[in-house]
């Protein structure tokens, strides 16, 4: 669910989305809060119980003090460096997301060490005993990949991944005519005459071009197909050279 406009205003009962200070939008079913973006007031935000996967939104929101992110789905601790820019937060609950990991010491040492700044992480005090072995201890974590903007990261990696996967078979196809080639060769027989033996790829990839992209097993049957074709021209040739 997106986080909407509407809701904004009604649950901080403000008239401007610019003038909203705190929110709770805890346990609202929450995959996208994008327009965070547009509240450069927001000092405090309540976004725990919810399914919210990046933090790029609030790093628009220089007045942040308080955010709270506890149970989401925020997939890695390289989602910090958006938190890197906002110098007043102080108070930071990221709690029983993924990005924790199994190693609750090396996770507390990371956030610390990029977020020095915090008085408060998971509703503990921050010690400067913690904040002295966090710069040994902890990771220094980088900007994390793109993954578009808002919370549609899965859609959009799904939908570059599904582009790749095209072009591939597309490549795929295109590679039939150097297969044959090397088939040919490894059998010892001549290129076919291009009148006599229309290039089987030709039409294939005009089809294709008109109906569909091939799959794995369009391929299979492609390669097949070809195979079958050079061995009856050898058998042809074979012919031929008994004439």
């Amino acid at each position: 669910m997106k986080l909407t406009r509407k809701m904004v205003l009604s649950r901080a009962k403000a008239s401007e989305l610019h003038s909203v200070r705190k929110l709770n939008c805890w346990g609202s079913r929450l995959t996208d809060v994008s327009i965070c973006r547009e509240m450069p007031s927001l000092e405090v935000i309540t976004l725990s119980v919810n399914s919210v996967s990046t933090l790029e939104p609030v790093s628009r929101c220089p007045q942040l003090r308080e955010l709270y992110l506890r149970k989401n789905r925020i997939p890695s601790l390289a989602e910090l460096f958006h938190l890197k820019g906002l110098p007043r937060l102080r108070v930071l609950w990221l709690a029983e997301n993924p990005c924790c990991g199994p190693d609750p010491h090396l996770y507390r040492m990371t956030v610390l060490r990029n977020l020095p700044h915090l008085q408060k992480l998971d509703n503990q005090p921050v010690t400067e005993e913690e904040l002295s072995r966090a710069l040994v201890e902890g990771e220094e974590v980088t900007a994390p990949g793109i993954e578009g903007t808002g919370n549609g990261g899965s859609e959009l990696s799904y939908a570059l991944s599904a582009m790749d996967t095209s072009a591939e078979t597309r490549q795929d196809a295109l590679s039939c005519g150097e297969e044959e080639t090397s088939v040919r060769s490894q059998l010892g027989l001549k290129s076919p005459s291009r009148k006599r033996f229309p290039s089987f790829l030709q039409r294939d990839t005009t089809s294709g071009h008109k109906n569909r992209e091939l799959d794995a097993e369009g391929l299979e049957a492609v390669r097949q197909t070809v195979v079958g074709r050079l061995q009856a021209l050898h058998k042809l040739e074979l012919q031929e050279d008994v004439e």
